[in-house]
């Protein structure tokens, strides 16, 4: 599986530490994110992991900034992305099976790197239920396309 990370300067160390933990696991990541801490602007990384992840250039995104927050509205942004923010591993299981979630977002100021691992393993754990949880998702597409 291909991974696309993005990141602001808020969360360098905290991407490098996802990064690496995810490689060895054996998960292809691509970097859309600084390796700087001077100021990088989160919306950047946002777009561009949500734009991979609709072309297929990758088959998930995950983003890291100060909260997750700013990063996920961003890439929300992008026709087709649920992206989420979860600061728990049970939000991001469920987000995935009940959501079809294709990004997880979460914040370097706000969780630590070993919560941010059980997070990100429970997020690729999970998988879409489908079935009553469709029908919500059709929704959602329906008011992205301004139709309902």
């Amino acid at each position: 599986m291909k991974i696309g990370i993005g990141n602001d300067h808020v969360a360098v160390d905290m991407k490098n530490e996802i990064k690496t933990y995810l490689e060895s696991k054996g998960y292809e990541i691509i970097d859309f994110g600084t390796n700087s801490e001077e100021r990088f602007d989160y919306p950047i990384a946002g777009e561009a992991v949500a734009k991979a992840v609709i072309s297929n250039e990758v088959d998930l995104g995950i983003l890291i900034c100060g909260t997750g927050v700013g990063i996920s509205l961003s890439a929300n942004k992008v026709h087709g992305i649920r992206a989420v923010v979860c600061s728990e591993p049970y939000t991001a299981k469920l987000s995935r099976e009940h959501n079809n979630t294709n990004i997880l977002a979460f914040g370097a100021r706000v969780i630590g790197i070993e919560l941010a691992k059980m997070i990100v393993d429970n997020w690729l754990a999970a998988e879409f239920e489908g079935g009553r949880h469709q029908s919500r998702i059709d929704m959602i597409v329906q008011i992205e396309n301004n139709q309902l």
